[in-house]
């Protein structure tokens, strides 16, 4: 059965994501996934006041990233989440953003093995043990939690793309969170994934994770509209053989390049084609989002997480997404 999701970016107060998850919650769906970003407002701040005023969704970081925490700081904050919701986090790690980590001064080196070695870390630490490490990234002398997990394991959903981390997902983790939104992107990924589960030996459910850009309004031109910001940010980052799946014109996408880099960002958004917009969003009125989400179904999508920028009116989308498509996804 397709479980439903919900990636909110705590740009606005606190109170507000708080307010969206609550009705989340209150409408069907599972999870509710919180982007890890320096210049947000802080992911665990936000997933701890979401704890508190909620009683059923999961909870997630979504993503966090191995660079800017230590390992062991990044187990304690979700471990604490994880008590303060009483068994509901879930630790959502990627490679993270190559170019914020830059403009930081982060040195960006051996993302699949930082994000491996920080899983491995986190679980020895959930597990009482005193940990000792020697990684090629990460070297820890000593380390050990102060506090118990009482409230059972907290599930590793990573976020993949490429065929060495959906590899590395469904080696080490419970879920995948795969930033794609459509059906020949995520084809392939489920492909890889499921042949690697079978080499696990496993029998664990494993949850397949569409995290989509979603734009929902009561026309085609408004859901476009909408997404267009969203979308040009999306082609911009993604690499040349994704674009020639979809058959996107390099012309368009170095335009779009071109107008992104000398800072003409309202002229950028023009330049985004339907073509890119069919591609990396699932985008337009009701019944158009939900032939999409169907199809996600139909190739083994188990979640669909609603990303941005979701819709104009939020609490009204979730509410049309929650009760009026999610069952028609179910039939």
């Amino acid at each position: 059965m397709v479980k439903l999701g919900i990636e909110l970016v705590p740009q606005q107060k606190i109170d507000k994501i708080v307010e969206y998850i609550k009705e989340a919650e209150a409408n069907n769906f599972d999870f509710a996934w919180i982007t890890d970003h320096y210049n947000n407002r802080n992911t665990y701040v936000t997933l701890a006041l979401a704890a508190v005023q909620t009683s059923k969704i999961r909870l997630g970081t979504g993503v966090t990233n191995p660079f800017l925490v230590n390992p062991a700081v990044t187990a304690s904050s979700i471990a604490s989440i994880h008590e303060v919701s009483n068994g509901r986090a879930i630790l959502g790690i990627g490679a993270g953003d190559a170019t914020t980590l830059k403009q930081l001064g982060v040195e960006w080196s051996k993302p699949l093995t930082a994000v491996q070695e920080t899983i491995t870390i986190a679980k020895k630490l959930w597990a009482g043990e005193t940990v000792k490490f020697e990684g090629e990234v990460f070297k820890i002398k000593s380390a050990r939690l102060n506090f118990k997990n009482k409230f059972g394991p907290i599930p590793v959903y990573v976020g993949a793309q490429g065929p060495k981390m959906l590899e590395l997902a469904a080696t080490l983790g419970d879920g995948a969170l795969i930033n794609a939104s459509h059906p020949i992107d995520l084809e392939p990924a489920t492909t890889k994934i499921k042949e690697t589960l079978s080499l696990r030996n496993n029998s664990q459910e494993f949850d397949i994770a569409a995290y989509t850009s979603f734009s929902l309004a009561d026309t085609e031109q408004e859901a476009r509209k909408l997404a267009a910001p969203v979308v040009t940010f999306i082609v911009a980052a993604t690499p040349a053989i994704v674009l020639e799946r979809h058959e996107i014109p390099e012309a368009d996408v170095e335009k779009l390049r071109e107008l992104l880099g000398k800072g003409k960002i309202t002229e950028a958004f023009a330049a985004v084609t339907d073509e890119m917009i069919d591609a990396f969003s699932i985008c337009g009125t009701k019944e158009t989002v939900t032939e999409r989400m169907i199809d996600l179904k139909e190739i083994g999508v188990s979640q669909i997480v609603v990303g941005s920028p979701i819709a104009d009116d939020k609490s009204k989308a979730i509410k049309t997404i929650g009760n009026e498509i999610l069952p028609l996804i179910k039939e």
